[in-house]
């Protein structure tokens, strides 16, 4: 019996590497829904391609120029919600950018479906809710994040029976462009280089996340959330090579670790198999041509982005939210050249001081969050 997957943000770089996955194993997959926000000319592609029965357009103006007669359109946020709860769906895969994650995801554990988890910003925003959203309804919720993926494959390959038996989690980072470059150095920097990240081909929000390392930030809270560690029990290095994901050490002072080429179909296959692993036609790591693996400390003088996000998480509730959504006004900003690349930090570091954080949010109480810090940017 095929496997029926729901892909949120089909046409983003996760998205696409998902279907490469389907591709390589096309007996065992069966796409039923994909979704996108605004890239309807791929959308019609993937279509043709993979033959789902649904299709959702986030954009409401992407939406009334598409037609295609061989899937039923779902449109708005609500049809893209809609697309990761369907019945015949087996796991929604979501990789949208930022806030947007968190209605399909909401949906898609409420719903009973395995989540696999790209967008790092919905555990950020809505943690606590997702995570009891999914107990309550029987959901799971997987992490495709090569970090998290990483820790999840350590933890199992250990037989970590929960967070009593984990000592420390180690989140690796490859430093984005500006790993050896100190914070004079960060004054001028333009969107161009902040976008040419040394390792992974990503979209433009994210590249700029790695060069603030916010990336690593969100990633703190996310890891946080997943496996039940507090903030003080998780630590960021810069590993360049990106070869080790992350690492985890256990109460018996053993370390595990989880290496590999940098690829993301790695950890979205796990996601989508687990417990099981499945083939893969990657190249495989040669830790002899490899000759070095190196690690240090992050400086967080010139990257505070990662030091403001273990202060929002250490102070919760809706903390978080507006970390992450201060952060997206930020970067857009940053991208538009409305802003420097150092005024980041001290615009999201202003939105904290501002907010007044409400304590064990609902819903509401995150989506107001988020619309409140997005405001005045």
């Amino acid at each position: 019996m095929k496997i029926k997957l729901a892909i949120i943000g089909s046409t983003g770089s996760i998205g696409k590497s998902a279907l490469d996955v389907v591709r390589e194993h096309s007996s065992n997959f069966e796409v039923v829904a994909l979704a996108v926000n605004t890239n309807v000319e791929k959308l019609a592609a993937q279509i043709e391609e993979f033959k789902p029965k649904y299709a959702a357009v986030a954009n409401e103006n992407a939406a009334k120029s598409f037609q295609n007669a061989n899937v039923e359109l779902l449109t708005g946020s609500d049809g893209v919600a809609s697309a990761a709860a369907l019945e015949e769906v087996d796991i929604a895969l979501v990789s949208v950018v930022g806030i947007a994650g968190l209605k399909p995801s909401l949906a898609a554990v409420r719903a009973g479906k395995r989540l696999a988890l790209a967008t790092k910003e919905v555990l950020v925003a809505a943690g606590p809710l997702i995570l009891e959203e999914a107990k309550k309804h029987g959901a799971e919720v997987l992490p495709v994040d090569s970090e998290h993926s990483a820790i999840f494959q350590c933890m199992q390959s250990a037989g970590a029976r929960g967070s009593e038996s984990v000592e420390r989690l180690i989140i690796t980072a490859s430093g984005g462009p500006f790993r050896n470059k100190n914070i004079e150095k960060l004054q001028d920097v333009t969107p161009e280089e902040a976008l040419a990240h040394p390792t992974w081909n990503m979209g433009s929000k994210i590249s700029i996340d790695s060069a603030t390392l916010m990336n690593k930030g969100l990633e703190v809270i996310e890891a946080c959330r997943l496996f039940d560690i507090p903030a003080e029990k998780i630590d960021v290095v810069v590993h360049p090579q990106s070869i080790v994901h992350s690492l985890v050490e256990f109460c018996d002072s053993s370390v595990a670790a989880q290496l590999s080429n940098p690829d993301m179909r790695m950890p979205i296959l796990y996601a989508l198999t687990f417990p099981e692993r499945w083939p893969l036609k990657l190249p495989r790591l040669n830790l002899a041509q490899l000759r070095e693996l190196t690690f240090f400390e992050p400086d967080y003088v010139a990257f505070p982005c990662l030091g403001l996000a273990y202060e929002a998480l250490k102070t919760g509730g809706t903390a978080p939210a507006v970390l992450n959504a201060a952060n997206e006004t930020a970067v857009s900003s940053f991208l538009e050249n409305k802003i420097k690349f150092l005024d980041i930090p001290r615009l999201i570091e202003n939105k904290l001081a501002e907010h007044k954080v409400i304590s064990n949010p609902t819903f509401e109480d995150i989506v107001s969050s988020d619309a409140w810090a997005r405001r005045n940017r």
